[in-house]
């Protein structure tokens, strides 16, 4: 990408500031304080190049053609084959009718996770989808421009804001924001006898993961309820009118709730932003099954509450175009996923993804001797993805198997993919009479409702899991999930080693040791002491274990609980694998950069149980050489326990699950 600024002239810097007295501009709120964030609906992502246009417009993976258009500070080019910086691109297109928008640039925390945190190869071009393209190019700038300058940082020379609506742009973008869609503008209505029109205001649903109840069809009673603190009787049956302040959201809406009220909707004061509604520490482990917005005051609308006038509310959504589109680092479009809450959080962590997916395709530049196994096959139902390949002659030239596996969806666009995570488990067979037959070679976590994915897994340690020439390979996910198709590659290589005199151990065997189960009060009586006799010829054991924590019990185990996993040896030498991100708000957000595939259509930003959705699981190894008897046959035990705050787990209800795979593994 190439970014060309050019000195503005004279007549075009007078048609911008003659434009700008004329037009009236979209009222802009005044900031939240730091801290807020807030709700939305769909955006999207796809990374599969294509050369080949799509006859009904440019689709997820086909290149991005060059395109220019006028900025504030000069024209800013877009050229993909050109020379000058490449990077990613960002591509905002904004528009005052939305309140997730509204509350998304006028939340300061917001702003401030862009300034500090947008990766620093990647640029942004801000558009406006409104006829006060001018003045809300102006506004943008001027917000970002006042947190840089606050926040220490240079950003600006990769942010650039163009006075052009979208519909008058010229090029190609318009027709992908409008053709790939998946945004809303979601608004109220309201009626009242003797008005004319109804009033139709934009409006934000309460945080997703606070408030799942969504709006129904129909049509609600409005009444007033003050600031809505304390019960009122006289909302039972209706959708309560409060205003904000006074107390916090979650106090309004368990007020509402108490007094049995069918949804609450608050309005914001007299030029005062939307604002986030959400829960904030405990409060947020109160359920509340009602449903809550929050608009800006319409007078019309609290002036016939005032008089005693029925005034009768309804919710709607409205297509919108999309807000945002990627272009990645091979100059290939992508869909931006789905904001959970409007948050430039979420522009960060995909231009994070495309680093890592850039870096990731140098290292599979590096010299393998590569297996296709899978090329998009579909995995579906009880067989999954099957195939059988045959292996190089001479394994012994590798010390190094990485799985390279990607997972996509049946059609080119977000919308065709699986809508819930579900584990992926690939098992190998060589022998059908050996030991290792069907034994997990590699895990992963689908991402809920994305069409990308590519992880490379370093599986070096269970190379002897592949015992004969030829091979069977089974790719698994629950049989009742919708289908994905899956990429799988096997590399072998040859680890680059710094020290020429250094010694390379190579695995030679592996001994199963333990898998999980029901991770109830019976978990840890289900796994007896394991007694191990080291070979003659081994020269470094290596404790080796896959292990994932999913369900849902009355302690949120195991997905969203802490459990530790302790493997003792020799009653003295305790290695304890612990999940401490699970359950953490943002805990999965973190491994962005590792590959986890980020805005999902779900609560993907959670940490978990060993895993997030839509990356590889990491083996576990640590090196247990020094912990074992090597000389003597059978001397050596090995107890596994799992933990729930250092004890036996005992839930009272649904208990969740463990799957692990684990091994000792012996090096010569």
């Amino acid at each position: 990408m190439r970014s060309l600024r050019s000195k503005p002239s004279l007549l075009w810097l007078l048609a911008v500031v003659l434009t700008a007295r004329v037009r009236e501009g979209a009222a802009k709120p005044k900031l939240i304080e730091y801290g807020s964030a807030c709700d939305s609906r769909d955006n999207e992502l796809s990374l599969r190049p294509s050369t080949t246009p799509s006859p009904d417009g440019p689709q997820p993976g086909d290149l991005a053609a060059a395109f220019s258009v006028p900025t504030l500070d000069g024209e800013f080019s877009y050229q993909p084959g050109g020379g000058g910086a490449r990077g990613p691109l960002i591509v905002h297109a904004f528009s005052n009718k939305s309140a997730f928008l509204e509350c998304m640039w006028s939340s300061e925390s917001s702003l401030i996770s862009l300034v500090e945190e947008l990766p620093n190869s990647t640029q942004v071009l801000f558009l406006s989808l409104d006829d006060s393209a001018v003045s809300d190019a102006l506004w943008m700038r001027e917000q970002l421009q006042r947190v840089a300058v606050l926040r220490n940082k240079e950003v600006l020379s990769r942010l650039h804001f163009s006075p052009v609506p979208v519909f008058a742009l010229g090029n190609w973008i318009p027709n992908v924001l409008y053709y790939w869609r998946g945004n809303v503008f979601s608004q109220v209505v309201f009626k009242s006898e003797g008005w004319k029109m109804p009033i139709i205001i934009k409006r934000l649903n309460a945080r997703y993961d606070w408030l799942a109840k969504r709006p129904e069809p129909t049509s609600y009673q409005l009444v007033g309820a003050g600031d809505g603190c304390e019960p009122s009787p006289s909302v039972a049956g209706a959708l309560a009118w409060v205003s904000e302040g006074n107390c916090s959201f979650f106090t309004k809406v368990q007020s509402m709730a108490q007094s049995n009220a069918s949804g609450v909707l608050v309005y914001a004061l007299p030029g005062h932003p939307i604002q986030d509604m959400n829960c904030v520490g405990d409060d947020c482990n109160v359920t509340l099954s009602i449903l809550a917005a929050m608009v800006h005051l319409e007078p019309s609308v609290a002036q016939a509450l005032e008089r005693g006038q029925p005034v009768f509310a309804a919710f709607q959504i409205t297509p919108a175009p999309n807000f945002f589109i990627g272009i990645d680092h091979q100059g290939a479009l992508a869909e931006m996923g789905w904001f959970i809450y409007p948050s430039f959080s979420f522009v960060n962590w995909q231009a994070q993804w495309f680093d890592f997916y850039a870096d990731l395709q140098t290292k599979l530049q590096s010299p393998a001797k590569v297996v296709s196994v899978f090329d998009k096959v579909q995995m579906h139902g009880e067989k999954g993805a099957v195939a059988t390949v045959d292996l190089p002659i001479a394994l012994s030239d590798f010390d190094t198997l990485q799985l390279d596996a990607s997972l996509s969806c049946p059609g080119r666009r977000d919308s065709s993919c699986a809508h819930w995570d579900h584990t992926v488990q690939l098992f190998v067979c060589c022998d059908p009479l050996g030991p290792y037959c069907n034994t997990e070679l590699g895990r992963w976590i689908t991402a809920f409702r994305r069409g990308t994915g590519r992880w490379l897994t370093d599986v070096s340690p269970l190379m002897p899991l592949l015992d004969s020439s030829r091979c069977t390979l089974t790719m698994k996910t629950p049989p009742w999930a919708m289908p994905w198709m899956v990429s799988l590659n096997l590399r072998f290589s040859l680890s680059n080693r710094t020290d020429s005199e250094a010694e390379t151990l190579r695995p030679f065997t592996v001994m199963p040791l333990y898998d999980g189960g029901t991770f109830d009060k019976k978990y840890n009586k289900r796994h007896q002491p394991t007694k191990v006799s080291v070979p003659p010829s081994a020269r470094k054991v290596e404790l080796y274990a896959v292990i994932t924590a999913h369900g849902y019990d009355n302690n949120h185990c195991g997905e969203f609980c802490v459990t530790s996993h302790h493997f003792l040896i020799n009653g003295v030498f305790n290695n304890t694998l612990t999940f401490d991100s699970a359950g953490t708000p943002l805990g999965c957000t973190l491994r962005v950069k590792e590959g986890a595939v980020p805005n999902e259509h779900g609560t993907w930003l959670y940490g978990r149980g060993g895993w997030c959705d839509g990356l590889q699981v990491d083996p576990w190894r640590t090196d247990v050489t020094e912990q074992l008897d090597m000389s003597q046959f059978e001397s050596n035990t090995v107890v596994y326990v799992g933990l729930f705050q250092g004890k036996d787990p005992n839930p009272s209800k649904e208990p969740g699950y463990i799957i692990m795979s684990s091994f000792l593994v012996f090096y010569k």
